[in-house]
């Protein structure tokens, strides 16, 4: 096994190896941000331009590692890639712009993003741009797979309607957050939300398994995992917060937090 290889198979037992320490800790300890924000955690920034930054690994270092694998120029390799940016763009340009906009002065300043949380979302962003970028263009073997095109189109189809769901989601979040009341926040209905109180959580759990469908790798697989380990405990920690903070009268019966009707 190569250099590269080596380096490959390290960074995919790390993506299985950080899951589950995530899930405990954020089953006990929420990130300090949005609805959690508190002092202590060191400098912050305009929320904004913390997404811009911590995400921004996934569209210029997929961009950069992409070229250099063997079966870059693959138009299975050259699809699939274009799926995975296509959540990354939104998410790293498109979104930051709308909530700044959504995002009054004062609010910005009194729930800043801490640095330290951003630059640890930066470094897992690092590991995982690489093992998705390197898979789609070197390492998966699209010759022998007989059955790439209709796992594509099922996970395609998965993908499309989880991202439509989470971008949905969270223009309702920040039209509510635009309107103030609640610090900000007010308890979201319509659509999925009557459902989950994290429909944008829950829109993107989604689009990650039709990704580890469309892939049907490890390293689809893995970045499933992670993304539910990550969004499943702070999804529980936002459900028990609304209940918390506002009337139980304004939520509909049978929420669950993140996964309709289970959890």
């Amino acid at each position: 096994m190569d250099w590269d290889g080596k380096l490959f198979h390290k960074a995919l037992i790390s993506l299985y190896l950080i899951a589950p320490p995530t899930f405990i800790s954020l089953r006990f300890l929420q990130a300090p941000y949005g609805k959690h924000h508190r002092p202590g955690w060191g400098p912050t920034m305009p929320p904004s331009l913390a997404w811009f930054l911590m995400e921004s690994p996934t569209v210029w270092l997929t961009l950069l590692i992409y070229p250099f694998g063997d079966r870059f120029s693959n138009p299975r390799s050259i699809i699939l890639i274009s799926v995975y940016l296509l959540h990354y763009i939104h998410r790293t340009l498109i979104y930051p712009i709308r909530l700044r906009n959504s995002t009054t002065a004062a609010a910005a300043k009194r729930t800043g993003f801490p640095a330290s949380v951003a630059l640890m979302a930066f470094g897992f962003n690092i590991l995982n741009a690489y093992l998705q970028a390197r898979w789609v263009s070197h390492y998966a073997n699209y010759e022998e797979d007989g059955w790439f095109w209709w796992r594509f189109w099922l996970g395609l189809a998965i993908f499309l309607g989880g991202m439509l769901v989470n971008v949905r989601s969270d223009l309702a979040l920040l039209g509510l957050k635009s309107q103030g009341g609640g610090g900000g926040y007010k308890v979201p209905r319509g659509g999925w939300f009557e459902l989950v109180s994290c429909a944008n959580y829950f829109g993107e759990v989604v689009e990650w398994f039709g990704w580890a469908v469309m892939t049907w790798s490890w390293v689809g697989l893995g970045f499933l995992l992670y993304t539910c380990a990550n969004l499943l405990p702070r999804a529980r920690a936002n459900h028990n917060w609304y209940l918390q903070k506002f009337p139980k009268e304004d939520f509909p019966m049978g929420r669950k937090a993140v996964i309709p009707f289970l959890y």
